[in-house]
């Protein structure tokens, strides 16, 4: 739990990758290409930005609209599969559905209430390099604000000529690890069906929460 608690402590980083966070402004640093991966990257911060300045909007309808840049621009299926490893196997398909439909409101509803935090940061892009199965990792950094500095990565693939986010790693902690961990030793007690109950679960008390707000 401790990895998660840090995660959740850097949620204003991750806009560019979790883009439901808190929106950043993406500049690329002198000498970084925009490449089909980088141009994903600062494409949704800038989105996001746009979304988030416009004065028209109420939180809820902000709220909303990023939802939807990050299901655009993110490959949940792919990074539900990281997330569960081995385990993917003994799902069926139906269940594989499931999770990939529960761990995305999961995600966004476990961050959601972190989207007013934005205090005009930028993200300054300042490299990429290949990675394993042809993936590319867009490394960024905090410019401004309370983290300073800071650097987070977004691991993108390719698929069918679209890059989409499959990871992202604030502070040399992958979120895809983070949950992999969390997950596997309900995993390996109670199965598929115990993993989907706890997180219908927490999806529910946390929209219970929402509305009562």
């Amino acid at each position: 739990m401790r990895n998660r608690s840090r995660i959740l402590r850097a949620a204003p980083l991750l806009i560019a990758g979790l883009t439901w966070l808190a929106p950043l402004a993406a500049i690329p640093a002198d000498g970084v290409a925009s490449s089909g991966a980088v141009a994903v990257v600062s494409q949704t911060v800038d989105d996001v930005l746009a979304i988030l300045n416009d004065p028209n909007l109420t939180s809820e309808a902000r709220r909303s609209r990023i939802e939807q840049v990050a299901y655009d621009r993110f490959d949940f299926k792919t990074m539900s599969q990281l997330v569960i490893a081995r385990h993917w196997r003994s799902f069926s398909p139906e269940q594989r559905k499931e999770f990939i439909r529960e761990f995305k409101a999961f995600l966004s509803r476990t961050y959601g209430d972190r989207i007013d935090r934005y205090s005009n940061e930028r993200v300054e892009i300042v490299g990429e390099r290949p990675a394993p199965r042809g993936d590319v990792k867009v490394m960024t950094r905090i410019v401004g604000g309370e983290y300073e500095g800071a650097e987070v990565e977004y691991r993108l693939r390719e698929r069918d000529g679209t890059w989409r986010v499959i990871d992202v790693k604030v502070e040399g902690i992958s979120l895809v690890i983070n949950y992999r961990d969390q997950f596997k030793a309900l995993l390996a007690r109670e199965g598929p069906e115990g993993l989907l109950e706890q997180l219908k679960k927490k999806n529910a008390e946390v929209g219970g929460k929402a509305e009562s707000t």
